[in-house]
């Protein structure tokens, strides 16, 4: 899969140019977990909620954009899937999981929340906040209720944690663990906590988490790298582990309550399991198992499920470590994974001016990508004849982050959406002068967008609403016209996350959260279609120009090819599903984020994902599993024959760091975007300082 030189020429300008302007990387501030839908809650340090689909090859399906004013301290599930968050502005949200807004935020009166917990039947909730007051909400069908305050405490709540049996809880604070009476909210125990550390004693013990076992154990983790096991009826310390030199951040336990783990300030997951002290012996004591190193800086946040140990901190990394006893099958669940990019594009591309639109969460930026007039062999990086132009700095006004952004395939527009307001601005271009024309009364119904789309004429634009509708508009001289509203299938508000249209216009496809297309005909205004349902959720998408096929891939690496016109299965999808991909295709474990098409190359499918790109040839035979898949191009010296013998339909390239983007500005020239690794850990504060042995 060879291209020119001079597209890689001015990616990789583009790159070192953009690299310097870049915001501060987003960490990890919770996790939950919820076991009914296997599901993982993620809140980040701007604010920003995402759910991941643990069932469904951890796929990042859903997310609520950050706020300025929202940093979030604490997260979890209630009863009937519904997701709590609290946080330092003294505000409890309840998130709309269909219409993926906010429900409504109440005010705790308290000052900021640090901590917050669900009863074990899910009916109630808890928050710890800055003024020493605990304080207990009743969980409504529609909303929550202030029921009452418990004993006030000195200092602020910053851990929360439910007896099983919901008639006590724990409360860690700073220097002492309260445990009250949840009947009475009076404190029955305080366990002042020992400020030694290291030997030497410091001025505060923070009790940064705590988990109340069955058998009346409650565990510490605290400021002074200590874990602690406390007997919550004497109100004694029972057992005491020095296990790191910085703060221990977090604990999380699981179901059976035979395991835990907890995340350290050094980066630094401890695992920690009930084992019994002899072979044929009842008596069990807790022993750390396993030390991973699988972050470069504090470890926030923990989860534990049935099968992993989840970790996420200011390194920006979700890490899911697989516990291996406990996974049956060696398939997805059996790898270790980081989740580091969003399974969504942030970048848009104008194909006509070889422009890329990159959207942060205050600001888009538009470059022009750079030019060579060199040639070269394959392979070849070729010095540039022009530069990478750094043309527009957009930024928004108000608190709230930037949920979704398209620029024009003619360069001409920019639209983009948070969550009050929707945005459409007009490009006039002179010579190297560039002015900007905001398109002014947009209407409410626009705002909220998850997905904005151009056609390929860029006379059209297509809004997908978070209310489940599809909006159409005409885009005029400086000016628009709603045409159509879609409305969602059969009564249901499921939100519109993917959208593509057909390179001639007549075509829209549209996916929602769970794993239904629905095509339209945008002359008719009417649907078409509907693909059947498949139990993954859908990742890209795309209309192939002339055939009008529709290219679904889904979380679980399958892809299908679908005929708009005739409303079946290709004849290729079928043969591809009787025969199926080969089996390390089918391990990857990052999505694909995009599909398109090559103009010339009608048999070509262009995909990729974080970390390879790939061109599907429907003319060239399947591999099977003994097939080599990354298979290297054939050295020049063979015959023809071996090498057609070699050739199959995948050509994969893993040259690239992660990527965030790529595409076709025309039929030789293609545009990667890649993000390194390296460059996001850069920019956080460095990490804790370890000493090495010997120096």
């Amino acid at each position: 899969a060879s291209t020119s030189g001079a597209e890689h020429a001015s990616a990789r300008a583009r790159g070192a140019a953009v690299e310097r302007d870049e915001p501060p990387a987003i960490g990890i501030r919770c996790v939950a977990y919820n076991n009914q839908s296997n599901r993982l809650a993620v809140s980040r340090t701007d604010g920003t909620v995402e759910i991941y689909n643990l069932s469904a090859n951890y796929f990042q399906e859903k997310f609520f954009p950050g706020h300025e004013s929202r940093a979030t301290e604490a997260l979890c599930w209630a009863k009937g899937q519904r997701l709590f968050s609290a946080g330092l502005n003294g505000e409890i949200i309840e998130y709309d999981l269909q219409a993926l807004n906010i429900k409504y935020a109440v005010d705790a009166f308290g000052g900021p929340i640090w901590s917050m917990a669900v009863s074990p039947c899910g009916s109630q909730l808890l928050v710890g906040c800055e003024d020493g007051s605990v304080k207990l909400f009743q969980i409504t069908p529609d909303k929550i209720q202030f029921e009452r305050n418990f004993d006030r405490q000195k200092s602020r709540i910053l851990s929360l944690s439910w007896h099983p049996s919901g008639t006590h809880i724990a409360a860690g604070s700073i220097d002492y663990i309260s445990v009250f009476a949840v009947k009475s909210g009076s404190a029955v125990h305080k366990m002042l906590v020992d400020r030694q550390y290291m030997g030497v004693s410091k001025r505060k013990c923070i009790i940064w988490g705590v988990a109340f076992l069955s058998d009346g154990t409650i565990i510490s983790v605290d400021s002074a790298g200590k874990v602690q096991f406390w007997d919550s009826a004497t109100g004694t310390l029972v057992k005491n582990h020095l296990i790191a030199n910085a703060d221990v951040q977090s604990i999380a336990v699981s179901d059976q309550e035979d395991s835990f783990v907890v995340g350290t300030a050094e980066g630094t997951v401890f695992h920690f399991q009930l084992v019994s002290v002899t072979s044929n012996s009842s008596e069990k004591q807790w022993v750390r198992t396993k030390p991973f190193q699988h972050h470069t800086h504090d470890v926030r946040a923990v989860a534990h499920s049935p099968t992993a140990l989840i970790s996420g901190g200011t390194d920006t990394h979700l890490v899911i470590r697989p516990l291996m006893e406990k996974v049956e099958v060696k398939n997805y669940d059996a790898a270790l994974r980081k989740i580091t990019f969003p399974h969504r594009r942030l970048i848009s591309c104008s194909k006509k001016r070889h422009l890329l639109l990159f959207q942060f969460a205050h600001h888009l930026e538009l470059w022009r990508l750079g030019s060579t007039v060199a040639t070269g062999k394959n392979g070849d990086t070729l010095p540039l004849s022009k530069d990478a132009d750094h043309l527009l700095h957009l930024k928004t006004k108000g608190p709230e982050n930037i949920i979704c952004s398209c620029i024009s395939p003619c360069g001409s527009w920019i639209a983009y959406s948070t969550t009050s307001r929707f945005f459409l601005y007009r490009l006039n271009y002179e010579h190297d002068n560039i002015s900007l024309q905001r398109v002014s009364k947009m209407p409410a119904f626009l705002r909220s967008a998850l997905q904005i789309l151009f056609s390929e004429d860029s006379t059209k634009l297509f809004v997908a609403s978070n209310q489940g509708s599809l909006h159409t508009i005409r885009l005029l001289e400086g000016s628009f016209k709603h045409l159509h509203t879609f409305q969602p299938q059969s009564g249901t508000v499921e939100s519109m996350c993917l959208l593509a249209v057909s390179p001639d216009g007549n075509w829209l496809a549209a996916s929602g959260t769970s794993a239904g297309v629905h095509v339209y005909n945008i002359k008719h205004l009417k649907l078409h279609c509907t693909v059947p349902a498949y139990n993954f959720p859908v990742t890209a998408l795309a209309i192939a120009p002339n055939t009008n096929n529709l290219v679904i891939a889904h979380s679980d690496q399958q892809v299908f090819e679908y005929s708009i016109p005739d409303k079946q299965y290709t004849e290729w999808s079928r043969t591809i599903q009787k025969q199926g991909f080969h089996y390390l295709w089918l391990q990857r474990d990052t999505p694909i984020t995009h599909i398109s098409f090559h103009p010339k190359r009608p048999m070509h499918i262009l995909l990729h994902d974080a970390y390879m790109f790939c061109i599907i040839d429907k003319s060239l035979p399947l591999p099977n599993d003994k097939t080599l898949l990354y298979n290297p191009l054939p050295p020049t010296n063979e015959s023809d024959v071996i090498r057609r013998r070699t050739a199959h339909a995948f050509k994969i390239s893993k040259i690239y760091k992660p990527l965030l983007f790529m595409d076709l500005l025309d039929e030789r020239t293609l545009v990667a975007v890649e993000r390194p690794l390296d460059d996001i850990i850069a920019q956080l504060p460095p990490p804790i300082k370890k000493k090495k042995f010997g120096t």
